[in-house]
C-alpha cells in the first residue's frame, strides 16, 4: 500500500517571533508528540498543542521567559529545551510601572501618503460618511425597551417595505437611565456613550429617542446638536415620551413611535451611495476569543492594513485597555507628542484604579479559551493584541464613550469585553469594524458590518460560513503578512462600499449594545 507523501504542512513546525525569545509555539494542527525533532536538533520531551510554547533553551528558575522580544514571565521551575511551557510553568510579572515610560522622539518617521484609494458610502449633512442606513430609536430608560421592541417589530413588518434604501431599523436598548446616580463622576460614561451613539455616521443623522416621563436620564440630553442648520435645540419631534396624556393606551404609544419612525424613514430612503475617499472611514479593531496565533497572523495582517488606511488618511482605532496595559511601554514612544502619550498613561491609571475598586486586576481578563489557545497570561496577550495598531504613530486618545474629531490611528479607550468595545467604539464613530479571533465567535453588530478574520485556516475553514477573513496562511506560508494586509484593506473597502456582506449580516448575526456604566446604581 503506498505511503502518503510528507507535505510541507505536515512537518513539524515551530513559530519563533525574535531572535531573542527562548520560547517558540506549535505551528501544526494537532501538535507535536513527544520525541519530534525539529529542525536544528531540537528533540521535544512532551506532546506539546498546536499554539503552545516549546522552550528553545534551557530556561533556569527565575530566569525570563521571552516572546515577541519581550518578557511575558518567569520561569517557575527549571525548564529543560524542548518542554512544553505550560502556564503553570510562567510567573506573571508586574504591569509595567507608569512613573518612567518612554516618551515620544522628537521627529517620528514621515507616513508616506496613499492615494486613489475609494469606497461607495453614505454622506450625511455633517460631513461624516457612513458604510450603512439604518434608522436607530434611542431609548432614555429601559422602562420602554419592551414596548419599542414591540414597534419595531411593526415597522419592519408593515413600513420597512417601503422604504427599500434603508438597510433595517434598530432600537438602542440599554439598562441604565434610572435607579442611578445620574451626577456620579463615572454617570459621564454612559451617558455621553448614548449621546454620541445617536450621532453614527450610518444612522443618518435622524435622531429619535423614546422615553418614559419620570426617568432621571431626560430625554433631552439624549439629543445631539443639530447639524442642519437649525438651532441646537432638540425639536420635539425628536422625543417621544410614553407617559405623556396624549396617549390614552398601549396602542396610541406604539402608533406614536410608529409615525415619528414614518417621518425618518423617509429621509433616509433618499440616501444614496457616492464615491467618498478612503479618508472618510472610521475603523475599529477588535479581538476576541484571542490565541498564541492572534499575534502571529491575524492581528499583524490588519496592523498592516491598519497602516494602510492611516496612509489614505482614514481613522482607525484600537481599544481594550486590559489588553495593552501590559505593553504600554512599546505604545507611549509611537504617541505623536507628549500630550498624546500622557494621555495614553491616564487611561491606563484609571482603569487601573477601577479594577482596584472592584476588588479585581488584570489578570482576571485572560479567559480558558485564551489559555487552551496557547496564552499563559495577559501580558502574552497584551503583546500579541497591540500588534492591530500595526506601526502608525497615536495621533490622539478617547476617553470611553468619545467622539473621535480627528483622523489617524486613534487608542480609544475601552474595556476588554466584546459587546463594550464594540459599543464603545459606536460611539465614537466606527462605521466599520475588524474582529480578529482564534478561537472562533459569532458577534456581529447590527449598526456596523464586522469582518471577522480568523488566525488559524483550520478555524476559517471550519466556520466557513462564519470566519469572512482567513490570516492563517500566513503561518502556513501561503501569504506574507504584507499580501494577507492588502487583501484584507481591498475587503474593508469591498465591505464599507456594501459590495461584499460579511456572515454576521448575511446571518443576521448582531449582538446587542452594552452601556460601560462605572458609576454607582442606586
Amino acid at each position: 500500500m503506498p505511503t502518503k507523501p510528507v507535505t510541507e504542512l505536515d512537518r513539524p513546525r515551530l513559530i519563533q517571533l525574535n531572535t531573542r525569545d527562548n520560547v517558540a509555539i506549535v505551528a501544526n494542527d494537532f501538535g507535536l508528540p513527544g520525541g519530534t525533532v525539529i529542525d536544528g536538533g531540537l528533540t521535544l520531551r512532551t506532546f506539546v498543542p498546536q499554539g503552545h510554547k516549546v522552550a528553545l533553551v534551557d530556561i533556569a528558575a527565575g530566569a525570563p521567559i521571552t516572546r515577541y522580544g519581550e518578557t511575558i514571565g518567569t520561569a517557575k521551575i527549571d525548564i529543560i529545551g524542548g518542554t512544553w511551557v505550560e502556564e503553570a510553568l510562567v510567573v506573571m510579572p508586574d504591569a509595567p510601572a507608569m512613573g518612567n515610560l518612554p516618551m515620544p522622539a522628537a521627529t517620528l518617521a514621515r507616513i508616506e501618503p496613499l492615494t486613489g484609494w475609494t469606497f461607495e458610502g453614505y454622506r450625511n449633512v455633517d460631513g461624516s460618511v457612513g458604510t450603512k442606513n439604518i434608522l436607530a430609536i434611542s431609548t432614555s430608560v429601559q422602562c420602554v425597551a419592551g414596548t419599542l421592541d414591540y414597534a419595531i417589530e411593526r415597522i419592519r413588518r408593515e413600513l420597512m417595505p417601503h422604504y427599500p434604501n434603508v438597510d433595517g431599523v434598530l432600537g438602542i436598548t440599554h439598562s441604565y437611565g434610572c435607579g442611578v446616580a445620574i451626577d456620579a463622576p463615572g454617570a459621564a460614561v454612559p451617558i455621553r456613550t448614548l449621546q454620541n451613539l445617536a450621532r453614527n455616521p450610518n444612522f443618518g443623522g435622524q435622531v429619535m429617542v423614546v422615553g418614559l416621563g419620570c426617568e432621571k436620564l431626560a430625554p433631552e440630553r439624549l439629543v445631539p446638536e443639530r447639524a442642519d442648520g437649525h438651532s441646537g435645540k432638540p425639536a420635539v419631534r425628536d422625543i417621544l415620551r410614553l407617559q405623556d396624556e396624549a396617549f390614552s393606551g398601549f396602542g396610541p404609544m406604539v402608533d406614536g413611535i410608529i409615525e415619528m419612525a414614518r417621518d425618518r424613514l423617509e429621509i433616509l430612503n433618499r440616501r444614496r451611495r457616492e464615491t467618498c475617499p478612503a479618508s472618510d472611514l472610521v475603523v475599529g479593531t477588535q479581538c476576541g476569543g484571542s490565541d498564541a496565533f492572534s499575534g502571529v497572523t491575524a492581528n499583524p495582517a490588519l496592523g498592516f492594513a491598519s497602516d494602510l488606511l492611516v496612509r489614505a488618511g482614514a481613522t482607525v482605532m484600537f481599544s481594550e485597555v486590559t489588553e495593552v496595559r501590559d505593553a504600554i511601554h512599546l505604545l507611549t514612544r509611537r504617541a505623536v507628542d507628549a500630550d498624546v502619550a500622557k494621555a495614553l498613561i491616564r487611561e491606563m491609571a484609571w482603569y487601573d484604579a477601577y479594577l482596584d475598586r472592584g476588588g479585581a486586576d488584570r489578570s482576571a481578563n485572560t479567559t480558558p479559551g485564551n489559555k487552551k489557545g496557547g496564552l499563559s497570561n495577559i501580558v502574552e496577550k497584551a503583546l500579541g493584541s497591540i500588534v492591530k495598531s500595526g506601526s502608525s504613530p497615536i495621533a490622539g486618545v478617547l476617553s470611553p464613550g468619545e467622539r473621535a474629531n480627528q483622523k489617524g490611528l486613534i487608542f480609544a479607550a475601552t474595556p476588554a469585553s466584546d459587546f463594550i468595545c464594540g459599543t464603545l467604539q459606536l460611539a465614537s464613530g466606527m462605521t466599520l469594524q475588524v474582529f480578529t479571533t482564534g478561537r472562533g465567535t459569532p458577534y456581529g453588530l447590527a449598526a456596523a458590518p464586522v469582518i471577522k478574520v480568523a488566525t488559524r485556516t483550520a478555524l476559517a475553514e471550519r466556520w466557513h460560513d462564519l470566519i469572512d477573513f482567513d490570516a492563517g496562511r500566513i503561518a502556513t506560508g501561503h501569504a506574507s503578512i504584507e499580501e494577507a494586509g492588502w487583501d484584507l484593506f481591498r475587503l474593508i473597502l469591498d465591505v464599507a462600499s456594501g459590495r461584499k456582506k460579511t456572515w454576521a449580516d448575511h446571518w443576521g448575526l448582531h449582538n446587542a449594545m452594552t452601556l460601560f456604566n462605572p458609576g454607582p446604581v442606586t
